[in-house]
Formats: C-alpha cells, structure tokens, sequence
C-alpha cells in the first residue's frame, strides 16, 4: 500500500457540498476518498494527453505562427480532417 500523506485543501462552498452530497449519497466511504478519485482522474487526463505545459504552449505557438487557415469554413476543415483520415487508412 502507498504511503499516505495528509494534506489540508480550501474548496469553494459549491464544491464543498458537491463532495459531501456524494459521501452522503453513498457513492464514497469519506470526502478523502471522494477527492483521492477526484485527484487520480485529474492525472489520467493529464497522462492521457502525453504533453507537458511547455509542450503545449510550443504547439500553440506554432498554430499562431503558422499564420491563418487555407480553409475557409468549418465544414472545409472537416472535409480535410476526413480526407487525412482516409488517407491514412489506406496507407498513402
């Protein structure tokens, strides 16, 4: 079992008695389960998107740099996302 550390949070009444609704619910034993499942969820996002802040901010930099789109519409875009797709379903 991981060692447990306690630690002290300040949550906004609003998300206070979120937390407390569901204990008192009956969907966690206690607020400190409730949040442990709150915090191990926030980290699977975080791994599931695989970047750190900087990456990130790299790629949104270069969305910027790269200048405006050739697409002139949404429906364009996806036209295009559905065109890469094929394309890399077959293998070109």
């Amino acid at each position: 079992m991981a060692t447990v550390e306690k630690i002290t949070i300040a949550l906004t009444a609003e998300m206070a008695g979120f937390v407390r609704k569901a204990v008192d619910a009956g969907e966690y034993a206690s607020t400190s389960e409730a949040i442990r499942e709150a915090v191990r969820e926030w980290k699977e996002r975080r791994d599931l998107l695989g970047f750190t802040v900087d990456e990130l901010r790299d790629r949104v930099q270069d969305g910027i740099d790269s200048g405006p789109s050739s697409r002139a519409t949404m429906a364009d875009v996806k036209a295009e996302a559905r065109r890469r797709l094929e394309a890399s379903r077959r293998g070109d």
